[in-house]
């Protein structure tokens, strides 16, 4: 494992070893049908980008597990502020973690091309679970020491952070089913197959006429193999709509999301 992480990840250590960077180049299949990188491509980016970060300073998914805790992802804000890369483009993510409290911690990311030129950021938060329980865990001291050493807050990332998302909607624009291929190791819903899910909702047509600048997701409560969700959108404004997904058997909100396209 450590010679896989070597090759796909370096340290900035001209920095200060608090921040990690990853670079990719995008393939084909990484592509939408506009040229552009897939929303969900990055994201899953962010999430190895932010494991292997992690695991370098013992914090990782398998280091956490040996404690029967793990990682799950509560909130991201991705925004960008210039062209997306296309097809054959390296892609560079920058990350660090901003803050800690008592049940959740912030990371951040910065995206860039190979030429340094900045293309979006993001803010993200996370959560420490007890697998078994699947209760929030207080994250104290554990693995590699105190979480709170590897905090650096001086970067810049200069977007604003969560809003306050709620959709008025009568009727759902989709419904969908959880299967096998949408979960993850931790046994629920992978969080870029709702990325994916909201996406979803408008046509391949709107998409070739409508960029993304700015995504926003809310993860609220697990969704499980089998379980039927609803999708329910709203148009906010001309270019801006909120999505909230819904379990039909509860009636529970399992995550809310703002799109704002150009």
């Amino acid at each position: 494992m450590q010679l896989i992480l070597e090759k796909c990840f370096d340290m900035i250590e001209s920095i200060n070893n608090k921040i990690g960077s990853m670079e990719v180049v995008t393939d084909t299949f990484d592509i939408d049908a506009s040229g552009t990188m897939k929303l969900s491509y990055l994201s899953n980016l962010m999430l190895k980008c932010a494991e292997i970060h992690a695991t370098q300073r013992g914090w990782g998914m398998m280091q956490l597990n040996e404690g029967g805790n793990t990682w799950v992802l509560s909130r991201a804000v991705i925004e960008f502020t210039d062209d997306v890369p296309g097809e054959n483009e390296h892609i560079i993510l920058d990350t660090w973690v901003d803050s800690v409290m008592r049940l959740f911690t912030v990371r951040k990311f910065r995206f860039r091309n190979a030429e340094g030129r900045v293309f979006g950021y993001s803010h993200t938060v996370w959560a420490m679970i007890n697998r078994e329980s699947r209760k929030p865990v207080i994250l104290v001291s554990s693995g590699g020491g105190n979480l709170t050493e590897w905090v650096d807050n001086t970067i810049e990332c200069p977007i604003a952070g969560h809003s306050k998302i709620s959709v008025n909607a009568d009727s759902p624009s989709d419904i969908v089913k959880v299967k096998y291929s949408d979960i993850d190791m931790n046994g629920h819903m992978n969080s870029c197959r709702y990325i994916e899910h909201v996406l979803d909702l408008f046509s391949a047509d709107f998409h070739s006429k409508h960029k993304i600048r700015r995504f926003e997701i809310a993860y609220m409560a697990e969704c499980l193999c089998g379980e039927e969700l609803s999708l329910f959108c709203e148009q906010v404004s001309n270019n801006d709509y909120n999505v909230e997904i819904c379990k039909n058997d509860t009636n529970e909100v399992a995550c809310r999301s703002k799109i704002v396209f150009f």
